[in-house]
């Protein structure tokens, strides 16, 4: 037996995991999964296009002509790195609030799918993502006209200012996420510093402050390098973490003249660690993961599927496995393996684990009986 899970299973035991005050905002998307189809065989099956460059070799065969592929919807779903995070963590029996894009005037049923201990607060309507699905990753179109509502105005409009800042002064993790879809992001981060931090004590044993990117490719360098030089004036009050995938991670640190292709994983996250001066940066490619806190660089490898049900959303499981394993006193590994554990059993079932379930699953990682 693996030493490292099996001591992480016991740990996991014996820890108080439930009510862990949770706020996460502000995106929310209706995701469309969809096969792309190869070969329609009859009325009832088809074949898939198997890979991103299999599509790619598709679209690259019609260039000067014309081409017509069929999509074939597989499900609709709760969507946007928040809801599908803040959907993880309540599996795990946290207190969340989910503030975003959720349906304006009223939320959308979609939502309601989401577990009774989750709190919605809509700011605007949801966006839409057709997210088609390969065996190799996910090609994400969105429709993200209406994220251009979710400011910091209507978020306090929304819950009203003392109530949020309550919230604020209570949770033990505040999440916020999806920066390069959300165009008025850099000014919630900065409103809610003025405005909220300003009017809270800052507590000994801080809470975390979580923020992922997701692709900022699309966005101007300027607007990038000035939302991660905001990030540690949170420093005062919260544990700041910046996630990454592995492209993220490795675009962001050529933008900043930090690294490059060559560059290592440790040496990416070194660099990231200590350009953004705060408390860690956790980078998770498809088969391991790294993060960096005060200082100290941990790295794990995690139990790839071979052929996954759902890649959609892998990424924020992890990042609510590892914050949660974080939220339970885990070192820097064991938050890796919560977090890889969280990912692998959802992109197998299609849906995030349970706490008995996440323990089932470590079980079966040890014993390798995983696909």
């Amino acid at each position: 037996m693996s030493k490292p899970i099996v001591q992480l299973i016991e740990q996991l035991k014996s820890r108080s995991y439930q009510h862990k005050k949770i706020i996460l905002g502000f995106d929310g998307f209706i995701d469309e999964i969809i096969h792309p189809v190869d070969k329609r065989i009859d009325m009832n099956h088809y074949t898939r296009i198997q890979s991103l460059s299999d599509f790619a070799k598709r679209i690259d065969r019609a260039s000067g002509l014309s081409t017509n592929i069929e999509l074939y919807s597989i499900a609709e779903k709760i969507g946007g790195n928040g809801p599908i995070m803040a959907n993880a963590l309540a599996m795990y029996q946290g207190d969340v609030t989910y503030i975003g894009a959720l349906g304006y005037p009223n939320i959308d049923p979609t939502f309601f799918d989401m577990p009774s201990n989750v709190k919605l607060y809509s700011v605007a309507q949801a966006a839409h993502t057709d997210a088609l699905e390969f065996l190799d990753g996910k090609l994400m179109l969105g429709k993200m006209k209406s994220l251009s509502d979710v400011n910091y105005e209507n978020i306090i409009k929304s819950l009203g200012r003392d109530y949020f800042i309550q919230l604020l002064s209570t949770c033990d993790l505040f999440a916020t996420v999806n920066w390069s879809m959300l165009p008025h992001m850099t000014e919630i981060w900065e409103q809610v510093r003025l405005d909220c931090l300003s009017s809270i004590k800052p507590r000994q044993d801080k809470p975390i402050f979580f923020v992922d990117l997701a692709d900022p490719e699309k966005r101007e360098k300027e607007e990038i390098i000035k939302a991660l030089n905001l990030l540690k004036t949170y420093n005062s009050h919260f544990k700041v973490i910046l996630g990454l995938n592995k492209k993220e991670a490795y675009d962001t640190a050529r933008l900043l003249g930090i690294g490059n292709e060559q560059s290592s994983l440790e040496e990416i996250a070194r660099g990231l660690y200590h350009y953004l001066d705060i408390y860690s940066v956790v980078i998770h490619p498809v088969d391991q993961s790294c993060t960096i806190i005060d200082g100290k660089y941990a790295q794990a490898y995690g139990p790839l599927s071979k052929k996954p049900k759902l890649t959609t959303g892998a990424g924020d499981n992890f990042n609510a496995g590892f914050v949660f394993g974080l939220l339970l006193g885990l070192n820097a590994h064991d938050a890796l393996l919560m977090g890889m554990a969280t990912s692998g059993f959802y992109v197998r079932q299609a849906k995030s684990p349970t706490y008995v379930e996440l323990l089932q699953f470590l079980n079966d990682w040890d014993q390798n009986v995983l696909d």
